[in-house]
């Protein structure tokens, strides 16, 4: 993976992004004591060099009829052969599955699942989850509310 640090500039500039990707080149320049150009140059460059992913919208997920939110620890047959990339097939595939990570522990990945209600979770375990013949166990633990739900990562420019 390619490290090359950026500068406090940058980091500015990433910082305020995240608070507000909506924000115009010139009130960006503005905000980080730059001139337009250079700060369009530095954002270009870091959405060339991957830095820089993609802006998003955020949406409340209640809002829009999605109450339950599901924490579910799936551990997967070792032995059983194609396995992992069956279950990360699906992950893919499956937009109620918001993240997926492979983890360490008794679990072998944790996945952030959001649905309607525990009907739809029940439905969404039976007919994608426990469909694959590599899943042995999942732990699902539902949110009863969000402490902290933050998308900004620490830039370390402040």
């Amino acid at each position: 993976m390619e490290q090359n640090p950026l500068d406090r500039a940058s980091l500015l500039i990433l910082e305020a992004l995240q608070t507000d990707a909506r924000l115009s080149t010139q009130a960006l320049a503005e905000q980080v004591g730059l001139s337009a150009t250079p700060v369009w140059r530095r954002v270009k460059d870091m959405e060339d060099r991957g830095v820089i992913r993609g802006q998003v919208v955020l949406v409340d997920r209640e809002k829009i009829g999605l109450s339950i939110l599901v924490l579910a620890h799936v551990s997967l047959v070792r032995h059983s052969e194609g396995a992992v990339e069956q279950f990360e097939q699906l992950i893919a595939t499956r937009r109620e599955i918001i993240e997926c990570h492979a983890i360490t522990g008794e679990a072998d990945y944790v996945i952030k699942v959001v649905a309607a209600d525990m009907k739809a979770y029940d439905l969404f375990l039976q007919q994608h989850i426990f469909k694959l013949p590599g899943v042995s166990s999942v732990r699902s633990n539902v949110v009863l509310r969000e402490v902290k739900y933050e998308t900004a990562l620490p830039v370390g420019a402040g």
